[in-house]
């Protein structure tokens, strides 16, 4: 017992006292301490989940740490340099985690593997789709673990993209709830499915169709089992076919075929994460990926692919070799108040004449009060990101979608307003729960970092750093004045030497930076466009002062 104390205060050691700056932690396991038992399981389980942490690119201590959580990803496909990766933008190179680092921010990344044994058990879990809950628990304990570590008294930034914005709402406000202090003092939710996800109905009856029908295509079985079925998606599909099907799970049932989510599942949640609502104790912001002016990815019932597919030859008893082809047409859903064939897939053979062999169709109504969800504003799916090249016949079936794109996360979901049944409406920020938000015109990428929301997420993190306040109050350290033009003149009561200065702009972009010394009157030269800016001031000392610069 002793033995293994020692061995655990070394650790902790080894990452309390100062680093390289610019270093990097190795990839560590963090488990959870809170079971969740889901709605399809018989007991509860712990979770489990990889970290690595980045220290800042200015004295290597762990004091200002930013949450990065990473979302939906069943197969793994962004390992923790890829979930870093997530954090550039523009076409510049720069990377939102370099420029926080360089403003002495540490990151800390959460990455959800594919597949791990629970510490409960070693029931096997799918950490990427796992339930919400879930992996909001290891969050929990990664949030205590990395608070018993860093030094000094500021508070933590965290950042959900996508399913991370839900999985950090839940952490931050269950910890809340249950008196844990997660000292966190902001919240960035972004492009996150408060009010659910959406994927296009009749491609998930197409796929359902293909591999648990008559086709048998297991290529696309990752498609089924690993993406719609899991937890995570089964939470927050608004519309899931499972919601539709009858007993065979296949053929539609003869209920109306208005969006409904996966039984047990997508009201469940949705009606906790209702119950709990929004951290009370941080500030909440969000950014979303979807427009805000109403523009739309296509239109309501337009063909998503109409194309017949050379699927080979097949060999039928009695009779030898046949040619057969896929024929395949599938539909965004309708507009409002109207049905429409979303998802068509005829399999036929030929004897000198083409003849069905077997054939699959579904239909999906939209609501009275919106058109469907697959063209809605909204951050975008891409489409061409299912096909991973593997297989000739998977390529030439994306290859031939008439959209790239499809309504992901539609905007008012990012926005978490619930009072608007048009899916299409223009957001109303007077009903969204959120303190501060990015919209973009244009509707783009789901998590895509621009020049706009970078600009948006630093202005966030830097103008509530603790030292700021403090550090003016203190030492009275200011601009004598703001606007300036070609010089900008520092104030200061105290003499500092080497305090590093930096400057950014609206865009992200470090426009200047430098070491000076400051003694009561330093004037700085400065060749800058007219605009607004940020200014960073970091002394010796340990004091910062962030505030904005208006340069006319």
């Amino acid at each position: 017992m002793i033995k293994n104390y020692f061995l655990l205060l070394l650790i902790t050691n080894a990452f309390v006292f100062a680093q390289t700056p610019g270093s990097e932690s190795p990839v560590m396991t963090i488990d959870a301490t809170i079971p969740y038992q889901g709605y399809d399981e018989v007991a509860p389980l712990l979770g489990s989940a990889q970290y690595k942490i980045y220290y800042d690119n200015v004295d290597g201590v762990l004091d200002k740490p930013i949450f990065l959580i990473d979302g939906f990803d069943p197969n793994d496909s962004r390992d923790i340099p890829a979930v870093y990766a997530l954090l550039n933008y523009g076409n510049t190179g720069l990377n939102l985690g370099d420029l926080i680092r360089d403003e002495g921010f540490d990151l800390v990344v959460l990455n959800f593997e594919a597949a791990y044994q629970s510490p409960t058990d070693g029931t096997t879990l799918l950490g990427g789709a796992d339930y919400i809950q879930r992996n909001a628990f290891t969050l929990v304990e990664l949030i205590n673990t990395v608070n018993s570590m860093k030094l000094g008294s500021e508070q933590n930034v965290v950042i959900g993209p996508s399913m991370g914005g839900l999985i950090s709402r839940y952490a931050l406000r269950y910890m809340e709830q249950n008196t844990m202090d997660h000292d966190t003092r902001l919240h960035i939710s972004f492009d996150a499915p408060h009010r659910g996800a959406n994927v296009p109905i009749g491609l998930q009856y197409l796929f359902n169709y293909m591999v648990n029908g008559d086709p048998g295509i297991t290529e696309a079985e990752p498609l089924v089992n690993g993406l719609l079925n899991s937890p995570a998606a089964k939470q927050m599909l608004i519309d899931h076919y499972l919601g539709h099907v009858d007993a065979n799970g296949i053929n539609q049932d003869t209920s109306v075929h208005t969006p409904k989510g996966a039984p047990n599942f997508r009201d469940a949640f949705q009606n906790e994460l209702d119950a709990m609502g929004f951290p009370q104790n941080t500030r909440n912001v969000a950014i979303t990926n979807g427009s805000g002016i109403g523009q739309m990815t296509g239109t309501p019932g337009m063909e998503l692919i109409n194309h017949t597919f050379n699927t080979g030859q097949v060999t039928v008893p009695l009779i030898g070799n046949i040619n057969t082809r896929a024929l395949v047409t599938v539909r965004f859903a309708p507009v409002a108040s109207q049905s429409v064939e979303v998802s068509n897939f005829v399999g036929q053979g030929q004897l000198i004449i083409w003849f069905d062999l077997f054939n699959f169709n579904a239909t999906a109504e939209s609501l009275t009060t919106s058109d469907g969800l697959d063209s809605a504003p909204g951050g975008q799916f891409d489409l061409f990101t299912f096909d991973d090249g593997s297989n000739p016949l998977i390529t030439d079936f994306f290859n031939n979608f008439n959209s790239q794109y499809f309504n992901f996360i539609p905007t008012l979901s990012g926005l978490a307003i619930d009072n608007e049944p048009n899916w299409y409406a223009n957001p109303d920020l007077n009903n969204s729960p959120f303190a501060n938000t990015y919209i973009p015109q244009d509707n783009e990428p789901h998590i895509t970092l621009t020049n706009g929301n970078v600009a948006f997420a630093v202005t966030e993190i830097l103008q509530g750093t603790l030292g700021t306040m403090d550090f003016l109050n203190t030492h009275n350290i200011k601009l004598q004045q703001n606007p300036v033009t070609n010089a900008m003149t520092l104030l200061s009561s105290t003499d500092f030497a080497n305090a590093r200065i930096s400057i950014v702009d609206l865009t992200g972009k470090l426009v200047l930076k430098t070491k000076t010394s400051l003694s009561k009157s330093t004037s700085i030269p400065l060749n800058l466009d007219s605009g607004l800016y940020l200014l960073n001031i970091q002394t010796e000392n340990g004091f910062v002062l962030n505030t904005k610069l208006l340069v006319k």
